[in-house]
């Protein structure tokens, strides 16, 4: 039975998948900006992706921008905090240590609902940040990212079941496809692991344009969780929000 996931007035893991919004701005303004334009849209939480911040080395930046997002959002919106590095197709070129310590800096600040937690991190580094964000009342997503290829289906459950096995509230899985064969193989991947590993939700996504289907599909096949773009996507083959929210409504409504 899969347990679902409450941060703040949202449910992940029951109903539609729910639409979250990345932010990729540089300064703090254009943050404030993008932020406050999300509130206008049907955005279920909001990503800052801080490894495009300029200010991502610096404590006293960091806090900056949580306390400028925490305010622009309000109280009903949740917000995930994402540092992804380069190895898993992001901006930040970081030492391990300092990965862990910008984490666990955003974790203690009160300001995050959820963290993103690199499952390349390692499994020591990975558990700390887990127990740490547990203790702050914080829920973890797991995450790993393939820019080049679609592993076979076991090699993706054993990804999606490790993470599970290190106490991810959300293990989330990202592939790039080469044909419809790999999209198959990913949703494939996403059925089997809710229906027999999974105690918990999941994210799963194949990018680019030949897997867009996977981010509309996740109700039908077990992914909690879809991204949808204001202006820069962080990712190929991002859909605009409301674009997104459409299809996602006309499939749940006419799955009954």
């Amino acid at each position: 039975m899969i347990t679902s996931v409450k941060v703040r007035n949202l449910v992940l893991g029951q109903g539609r998948p729910k639409i979250c919004v990345p932010i990729v701005a540089k300064k703090i303004d254009e943050i404030r900006q993008v932020a406050e334009e999300i509130r206008t849209l049907p955005a279920d939480l909001v990503e800052w992706r801080a490894d495009w911040y300029e200010g991502l080395e610096n404590s006293e930046a960091i806090q900056k921008g949580l306390q400028v997002l925490r305010e622009t959002l309000g109280q009903e919106l949740a917000l995930l905090f994402t540092i992804r590095t380069k190895k898993e197709g992001g901006q930040a070129e970081l030492a391990l240590s300092d990965y862990v310590s910008l984490n666990q800096q955003a974790i203690q600040s009160g300001l995050i609902d959820l963290i993103d937690v690199e499952l390349s991190a390692g499994k020591e580094e990975a558990a700390a940040l887990v127990e740490e964000a547990h203790r702050f009342g914080i829920k973890v997503i797991m995450s790993s990212h393939d820019f080049y290829r679609t592993p076979e289906i076991e090699e993706m459950l054993a990804s999606l079941k490790k993470m599970q096995e290190w106490n991810a509230d959300i293990p989330k899985l990202a592939v790039m496809p080469k044909s419809r064969r790999d999209v198959m193989k990913l949703l494939t991947a996403t059925l089997e692991m809710r229906e027999q590993y999974g105690d918990r939700p999941i994210v799963t996504m194949a990018m680019a344009s030949e897997g867009v289907i996977t981010r509309l599909a996740g109700e039908v096949f077990g992914s909690c969780m879809t991204f949808g773009s204001v202006g820069q996507a962080s990712a190929p083959g991002q859909m605009e929000i409301s674009e997104l929210h459409y299809v996602l409504e006309a499939i749940h409504n006419s799955m009954g």
